[in-house]
């Protein structure tokens, strides 16, 4: 006798759920990361427009390529492994010790930090996550409002913060540390409550500005007399002018309290090779006196096996006099993009930041939604940019101008905006 039919029939698979229950805290993050739902917009306006000239001054993304003297070495590092002579497996999780040693020298003469300070990773954004693994969910932190998404997206995910608050547009238990040309883009921090862990990004993504001497001394007093510690992301610290400082450990003190993250991404060209770094002084202790440094090297070592031998050769190849000079020569370029995009804006009647330190251009548009801007002048366009209040909520009204891009690209997306707002 044939079994019920019933017996046999298989539940459909996509019904299927196991029954492991979803991290909560991922859970609460609002919609997707800024960056991809910007290619995402992208994709979409190509399918909508297939021959339109799409131009992207959205994504920082570098485009022009690596000064060859950095590939060259990169190339011969890649060859060299299948030879017996040549051929390297694992490294040290920290990086290599002559690129560590190079690093410290390089940016960080004359002011103490040495080569077992420096973790070499794969880019400035990993050490983001890297850190908040560190310092764990019990953490308060503070980020500057508007600031690059992945400070708060790994806290929210760490779960250090609350749930959204949709009607100031921030989850609770974050500090927002607001910068508007209000206040010159430096937090009023007589405002500002005490908190463990303090992000702090100079020069700034993505207002384009840069805390003056003066203001960094006033942030690293702030967090010594709070007892916190500085999260200090200077990923584009080569694009800063004059006396701008280019390290937090500029400051007196800062040793005691500040880490600071840092990348060749923006320099060489590394977003596809990844190679960056973290400072991590062994002054800076917790409130029990341990250092904080042996608890990153621990994290580091448990979910890290070094970065690739290849992209550290092309930073060893970046820090010889030759490969300086081409990454300042690249940096060059870029910031030539910038005062194009500057001039303008400027010219079209609009209030304009940024650009002197940074290779962003933030403008603003009084009394508009920046999601509709940045539609409208996709649409109106081709030309992507990123709206500012995907970087928090003092960034709604903005809009910020990547100036990575060919420079042809740059001068054919400012005569498409002449013809959009003249």
């Amino acid at each position: 006798m044939a079994s019920s039919s019933s017996s046999n029939i298989q539940k459909d698979p996509s019904t299927y759920k196991t029954k492991v229950s979803r991290n909560e805290n991922i859970a609460k993050l609002q919609a997707g990361y800024l960056f991809p739902e910007v290619r995402r917009r992208k994709a979409e306006h190509v399918l909508k427009y297939p021959d339109a000239q799409v131009i992207s001054l959205g994504i920082g993304d570098t485009t022009e390529p690596i000064p060859e003297v950095i590939t060259t070495a990169m190339a011969k590092r890649a060859l060299g492994l299948s030879t017996v002579e040549g051929y390297t497996g694992y490294g040290g999780e920290g990086g290599e010790k002559q690129l560590r040693a190079r690093i410290a020298s390089t940016f960080y003469a004359n002011l103490g930090i040495n080569e077992d300070d420096v973790f070499v990773s794969d880019g400035a954004k990993s050490d983001i996550s890297r850190l908040q693994v560190l310092f764990g969910s019990n953490v308060t932190m503070a980020v500057q409002d508007p600031s690059y998404p992945a400070y708060v997206d790994s806290s929210v995910i760490m779960g250090q913060t609350g749930q959204f608050q949709k009607d100031v547009e921030k989850y609770t238990n974050i500090e927002y540390m607001k910068c508007t040309p209000e206040n010159d883009f430096f937090p009023d921090l007589s405002e500002v409550s005490r908190t463990d862990v303090i992000f702090f990004c100079s020069p700034n993504n993505p207002t384009g500005s840069a805390a003056s001497r003066e203001q960094l001394i006033q942030l690293v007093k702030f967090a010594k007399d709070n007892g916190s510690i500085i999260v200090y992301d200077t990923a584009y610290a080569m694009y800063a002018s004059g006396d701008t400082p280019k390290t937090i450990f500029e400051i007196p003190g800062a040793k005691e309290v500040a880490i600071e993250i840092a990348s060749f991404s923006k320099y060489a060209g590394f977003t596809g090779v990844r190679l960056g770094w973290t400072i991590v002084p062994k002054e800076v202790k917790y409130s029990d006196g341990s250092p904080v440094a042996k608890d990153f090297n621990r994290i580091v070592c448990t979910g890290f096996s070094g970065p690739s031998n290849i992209a550290q050769a092309g930073g060893l190849a970046c820090l010889s006099p030759e490969g300086l000079e081409a990454m300042h020569q690249v940096v060059g370029f870029y910031k030539e993009n910038t005062k194009i995009l500057v001039d303008t804006f400027t010219s079209l009647g609009f209030k304009v930041y940024g650009g002197k330190h940074a290779p962003y251009v933030w403008v603003h548009f009084p009394g508009r939604i920046s999601w509709d801007v940045f539609s409208e002048i996709l649409e109106k366009t081709h030309v992507v940019t990123t709206p500012g209040s995907g970087f928090g909520p003092a960034g709604e009204g903005f809009v910020r101008f990547s100036a990575f891009g060919h420079r042809e690209s740059v001068l054919e997306a400012c005569r498409r905006f002449n013809e959009l707002y003249k």
